[in-house]
């Protein structure tokens, strides 16, 4: 493929991202919180955005990012994915006139990204979902209290007396597989990449933290249903590029929780098998152009993000050792120690099935909790 340029990634965690554009001829700038081994190889430069142990992107650091980005040869542009997902947080035009973002405009993500909007058009367009209210309930049992511009769960918790604003809202808990359905959309259609299954499992105080996810999953009647709740709402926002729509699937009926209008981590599921990577898809999509056809499933891929169950470390051996096993990903570029619930790493699986997929994903997650060493006890 011929040089395509240079482009900037930014995410909370970029590698996915960056592994993507590379795939799809970029120079890749990315820019995030870690900075980790994978991150930097698929990168010819990084550039800090923000504290580790606070979780979330600085917007002094990434418009500084971003003007030092700006002066890369050829640059084309900048893609946001993880943690710019606050519509009040002004993140989205950071790169100002001189590095543009590769996205839906500012006003779509705020749009589908504010409560009242969003589920009033899911109740326009008669697509049911789980039981909402934009002031708290009066019994809280039984309710979830979330914020539109959190992502990966971290801001599900269970309600309690609170202050309403703008972005809060509650959500009544309903059975359902927690599933996401990541999509190309020019503005007026959706083409389907891949349905995946959420892992999605408490983390300290936290109900529903995101750990993975494992596709694609095959489930014709739903994916019938998905599609049609997509072809009700790609026109009614104008969505374009790759995003995601996470719901729960209740049997074969899908209930809408929250659209992501942007790449999601689970591109990471399906990349591979886009000849030129689903970033180089994205920017065709922004540009009005879908695939004529999805390339097919090579078996099921999942991955899965490793927390620290208590503060722990690791050092510079084993941090190597880690790096070196194919199938453990994200990991730091030297020793690093680690609060209670921060990710340590991922690990990734791919079998012919998503039994075999689970088990692969639980033994290698084990296999890192174990490497971690207790923190040293200060006298």
């Amino acid at each position: 493929m011929t040089d395509a340029g240079t482009i900037v990634v930014a995410a909370l965690s970029a590698r996915t991202l960056a592994e993507s554009a590379r795939r799809g001829g970029w120079r890749v700038v990315a820019l995030d919180l870690y900075g980790d081994r994978d991150t930097r190889a698929a990168s010819t430069r990084w550039l800090p955005i923000g504290d580790p142990a606070r979780g979330r992107v600085d917007g002094p650091r990434l418009r500084a990012a971003l003007a030092l980005a700006a002066r890369e040869p050829a640059v084309a542009g900048w893609i946001a994915g993880s943690g710019f997902d606050d519509p009040a947080g002004g993140l989205l035009d950071a790169g100002g006139e001189a590095l543009p973002r590769l996205g839906p405009p500012a006003a779509t993500v705020a749009a589908v990204r504010t409560p009242a909007t969003f589920f009033s058009t899911l109740d326009r367009r008669r697509v049911a979902y789980p039981e909402v209210r934009l002031a708290p309930p009066p019994d809280p049992k039984g309710w979830l209290c979330k914020h539109a511009g959190g992502s990966g769960g971290w801001h599900i918790a269970r309600a309690a007396p609170s202050r309403p604003d703008v972005h809060t809202y509650w959500q009544r808990e309903h059975a359902g597989v927690p599933m996401s359905a990541l999509f190309l959309a020019d503005g007026r259609r959706a083409c389907i990449v891949g349905f995946s299954r959420l892992l999605v499992r408490p983390l300290g105080a936290r109900p529903y933290v995101y750990h993975g996810a494992i596709g694609p999953v095959d489930a014709p009647a739903l994916r019938a249903r998905v599609a049609a709740t997509l072809d009700a709402l790609v026109p009614t926002f104008a969505l374009r590029g790759l995003a995601s729509l996470d719901f729960l699937a209740d049997d074969d009926r899908p209930l809408p929780l929250e659209i992501n209008p942007r790449p999601s981590d689970t591109l990471a599921l399906y990349d591979a098998l886009w000849p030129h990577g689903l970033l180089r898809a994205h920017v065709d999509a922004l540009h009005g152009r879908l695939p004529a056809a999805v390339p097919p499933p090579d078996g099921v891929r999942g991955h899965e993000i490793v927390y620290a169950a208590t503060g722990g470390r690791i050092d510079a051996a084993t941090a190597q050792r880690l790096a070196d096993d194919p199938h453990v990903h994200d990991v730091p570029v030297g020793a690093a120690t680690f609060d209670a619930a921060m990710p340590v790493c991922t690990v990734a699986a791919h079998a012919g099935d998503e039994d075999a997929v689970r088990r692969e994903l639980a033994r290698r997650a084990g296999a890192v909790a174990a490497a971690l060493q207790p923190l040293e006890e200060t006298p």
